[in-house]
Formats: structure tokens, sequence, C-alpha cells
């Protein structure tokens, strides 16, 4: 899904030269892996308005913008570097979906409905499940919230890694080549960062996770 980092430096030495077919090239091994992230950390109403393939063209015309600025100071790997910008763009289309949002549920609202919470609808997790008993529901909302306060409370090389393996789907393989480490680097990375978070946690298991 994601070049490999030796293809990936040698493409980025050829652009640094000013070899502008290299520029073009390093962009577009990216594609495939940056679409993927991209479907999955779409939140599913925003995919309905938002096409993921306008969203990877963004990403990438961004990043061609800014590769001279990231060449003169490389401080993570290429590829985790254009997940950071895809990501950052996710959050603003994902704020900007949201505020159309309440601006269509405004207009179709009656004058004298009651106002909504607005934290309750960033969040995205109040919204009734048919599926669900209200028990189930709110428990499902307090977990939800706990992992998240938790996955906060992690440093930052932890949480990519959890969020690569859990939230992604990545193997142990296609991780350690995202951030640049062996894979017996990226396996033991892992694991510590899953029994940080089973610490935080209060010794949930490390099979919640997956």
């Amino acid at each position: 899904m994601w070049p490999s980092p030796e293809e990936t430096q040698d493409l980025l030495k050829r652009a640094e030269a000013g070899d502008v077919a290299a520029v073009n090239r390093l962009l577009e091994v990216h594609r495939a892996g940056l679409r993927r992230l991209i479907g999955l950390r779409m939140d599913p109403a925003m995919a309905r308005r938002v096409d993921a393939s306008d969203i990877v063209q963004d990403v990438l015309l961004k990043a061609s913008r800014r590769l001279t600025e990231y060449l003169k100071a490389p401080t993570m790997p290429f590829a985790l570097w254009l997940r950071h910008l895809a990501r950052d763009h996710i959050i603003d289309e994902f704020r900007k979906h949201r505020l159309a949002e309440r601006r269509s549920l405004d207009r179709e609202r009656p004058l004298n409905a009651a106002p909504t919470d607005g934290s309750s609808a960033d969040a995205g997790v109040l919204l009734p499940d048919p599926d669900l008993t209200p028990a189930a529901a709110a428990l499902r909302v307090e977990l939800r919230q706990r992992f998240q306060d938790a996955l906060e409370q992690l440093d930052e090389a932890d949480r990519e890694i959890l969020v690569l393996r859990h939230f992604e789907q990545l193997g142990n393989g296609e991780a350690a080549r995202l951030l640049g480490l062996s894979e017996p680097a990226a396996g033991m990375r892992h694991l510590r960062a899953l029994r940080r978070l089973r610490a935080i946690l209060g010794g949930a298991s490390s099979s919640d996770l997956g």
C-alpha cells in the first residue's frame, strides 16, 4: 500500500535536486496509502457529502506546495508527514460539514424547538441507535469517552502506533515502514503502547482494542 522507504528516499533525494518528475512520482506512489487512510478516517456522514478522492487530491496538492519546506527540515518520515497533512485536512472538512449540517437543521427546526448541545453534536456519539437499549447506548458512549481520554494521555509515538494498528488496521510490517522503524522495533512499540494504555484504563484487556 505504501512504497518502500528505499524508493521514497531515492525520490526525495531526486526531488531535492530539482527533479520535477521525481516530485510527481513521489506524490503518486503515496496516493493509494493516502486514499486508504482518508477512507478509514472520514466520518460516514461527511463521506456522503465529500468525495474521499477530492480530499486525497487536496492533500497531495498541499504536500507539493510545502515539499520544499519539508525537505529543509524532515523531522519525520515522509509518509508520516503526509498523514499529518491528511489528518488536519479531514478535521477541517469535518468542521465545515458540521457547520453546514447545523445551518441546515436550523432552517428546518421549528421556532419553538429546544436548542441542541453543540458539544454533543460534535462528538457524534449521542445519536440514537435502534439496535441498542438505552443502557447499552449510554455504556458505549462512556467507554468511547474513556478510551479517547486515555489515548490522549499517551505520548505521540504510542498514540501513533495504536492508531495505525487498531484504527487504520495496518499490519506490523506496514506500520513499521510508515514510521521508519524495523518490524521488531514497531512490534515492541506497539506492545509498550498497549501496556501503557491498559494501565491508564485500569487493566482493560488489550483485546478490546481490536
